[in-house]
């Protein structure tokens, strides 16, 4: 029997149409738990709906997502109503969804949500609490699966940001029965031992069940007490566990962890040339206006001609002097001209210029006689001439 071959395309396209064919199928309603939720940017959402024993990929276009009256997550139980299809690119087929409706919360995203509430009111989350990264880690301790891409990541990012950084390797279970009490007794080792200067705890993407050794209580309360720093890297950047909150800082994944623990020694090495170059050039910049300032010092008339400044002090005190003179003397003269005025005046009104003009004054017992009435017969008295005085007696 000859059979002629078709292409993979085509085959796909064939079992679409058997599947577009059968009426069960164009219109299914499946209850199940979201897992893997991712709201796309577009708006589309993809997500993947399980139960216990079987997984089914499911898609919701923008057009049927607007009409949502609740936001799907990780863990919670739904009912979608939709098409079963093939994806002819990927041959995988899935539910396209049409509609969904809330079933209930799984148990395990309950359990999660209770656990934040409860940490959280405790004050296992608070700023305050949380401690700083080391700027200059000498040794990052590292808490993962020792098999796996997560420690060749940290390794790989850490050695190419610092070459000179130690990554100390403490293998613990990241999914599992017994792994959170490993990871809660790892964080305690690396504490008493002093075993780095930063823990980074990491592990790869996963369901809610895969990260849920990282919401368990004994891990939270490990990260807590831990006096060494904590950076948080589960899951991929919309995966978020009870340990991010507690930690000191989260990493949207484990590579981004090892760049926040790990400084770049290029970047450091360009800044402190930058530094050094800044230094050099305020240096140059510094000594370049204090020889401009000597020089402008050692130009100045003070330090050419010292005695310039005090000789001109001496010409001010002898104008000053001058002009004191000149003051007295104004004053001086002012008052000699007053008082030979005063002089002139006393002079015109004295009785002794009177007789130069051939007058004389007549005193009887030392009193002027004014009047003849004063005067009797036998008085002696003294007459007083410009050139002398002389006695008469009246007849």
């Amino acid at each position: 029997m000859t059979y002629n071959p078709i292409s993979v395309t085509d085959l796909n396209k064939y079992i679409k149409e058997k599947i577009a064919g059968d009426e069960v199928l164009n219109n299914v309603l499946v209850k199940g738990e979201i897992s893997n939720y991712k709201h796309h940017y577009t708006g589309h959402l993809y997500f993947t709906l399980k139960d216990e024993n079987s997984l089914i990929k499911c898609i919701m276009f923008r057009s049927a997502a607007v009409n949502l009256k609740f936001e799907p997550k990780d863990g919670m139980k739904v009912m979608v109503f939709g098409t079963v299809s093939v994806f002819e690119r990927d041959g995988v087929y899935q539910i396209y969804c049409k509609a969904m409706q809330e079933d209930g919360m799984g148990s395990l995203y309950k359990a999660y949500e209770e656990m934040k509430a409860r940490l959280e009111k405790e004050g296992l989350f608070e700023q305050s609490h949380k401690k700083k990264i080391p700027m200059f880690p000498k040794c990052i301790g590292v808490l993962t699966s020792n098999t796996g891409a997560v420690i060749r990541d940290i390794i790989n990012v850490s050695t190419r940001r610092n070459p000179n950084v130690y990554i100390k390797l403490l293998p613990v279970p990241v999914q599992g029965e017994g792994a959170a009490e490993k990871i809660a007794e790892a964080i305690k080792i690396m504490n008493d031992k002093k075993l780095a200067d930063v823990i980074i705890v990491a592990r790869g993407g996963g369901s809610l069940e895969d990260l849920w050794p990282f919401n368990e209580e004994i891990v939270a309360r490990a990260i807590y007490d831990s006096e060494l720093p904590i950076i948080s890297a589960v899951g991929h950047e919309t995966d978020f566990t009870i340990a991010d909150f507690v930690a000191d800082l989260r990493a949207p994944t484990p590579s981004a962890a090892a760049e926040l623990a790990v400084p770049n020694i290029s970047d450091i090495m360009l800044k402190l040339e930058s530094y050094n170059n800044r230094y050099k050039l305020a240096l140059k910049k510094k000594v370049e206006f204090m020889r401009l300032r000597y020089e402008k010092c050692m130009n100045s008339r003070v330090f050419k001609e010292p005695l310039q400044k005090i000789n001109e002090k001496y010409m001010l005190i002898d104008m000053k002097v001058k002009s004191m003179q000149n003051s007295i003397s104004n004053i001086y003269n002012a008052k000699k001209t007053n008082m030979v005025k005063h002089i002139a005046k006393l002079d015109a009104l004295s009785p002794l210029k009177t007789l130069t003009r051939g007058y004389s004054i007549i005193q009887l017992e030392g009193k002027v006689v004014k009047s003849v009435n004063q005067l009797k017969k036998d008085d002696e008295v003294v007459l007083k001439l410009v050139d002398g005085q002389a006695k008469a007696k009246i007849m």
